[in-house]
């Protein structure tokens, strides 16, 4: 068999069993006898108008969750997964300095041309305006639905998903079966 072969099977094989219950038509041990497969993660959900003026400039604050890192001229930026981006001033690359963080929930992949900013916001893809200089910035174009829900870190899809929510983030359950 080719390594592709493998690979498409492989992936296949998970797909098929992460959508076995999708529909609601069938119970978490239906695929399981005796046992319960439940995700270790609970979903963070935000009411989608709220989601949608989430993204804003604000002041640093300590880098906890790094994501990707992306440089652009004499900035750096680093992802804080599923929260933003921490803004740096780069000037002196042994010393960069924080100078804002980029709220935008449930993102984790930024994209920059000229100046303006493409962040993957959870499902949404956006547009950002930034003027870094003058810490201000306009969300110019969002096209909804445009990446797939968010799948928790172990891999279950949502149970529910409540209308007009989106999930920005999975958080560990306190109190895992």
């Amino acid at each position: 068999m080719t390594k592709i072969f493998k690979i498409l099977l492989f992936t296949l094989g998970i797909a098929t069993l992460q959508s076995c219950c999708r529909s609601g038509d069938c119970d978490e041990t239906d695929d399981f006898p005796g046992t319960m497969v439940v995700s270790a993660y609970e979903p963070v959900y935000m009411e989608r108008p709220a989601f949608e003026t989430s993204v804003e400039l604000s002041a640093p604050k300590p880098v906890l969750n790094a994501g990707k890192i992306y440089v652009q001229g004499s900035y750096l930026f680093i992802n804080e997964k599923n929260e933003g981006f921490h803004v740096f001033n780069n000037s002196d690359p042994s010393n960069p300095l924080p100078i804002h963080f980029l709220a935008s929930p449930g993102a984790t992949d930024l994209a920059i041309r000229e100046n303006v900013f493409f962040i993957n916001q959870a499902t949404d893809l956006i547009a950002v305006q930034v003027d870094l200089e003058g810490g201000n910035l306009t969300v110019s174009k969002r096209i909804k639905e445009t990446f797939p829900v968010m799948l928790s870190p172990d891999g279950f899809f949502p149970y529910e998903l409540p209308e007009n929510n989106v999930i920005v983030n999975w958080i560990p359950k306190t109190n895992t079966p």
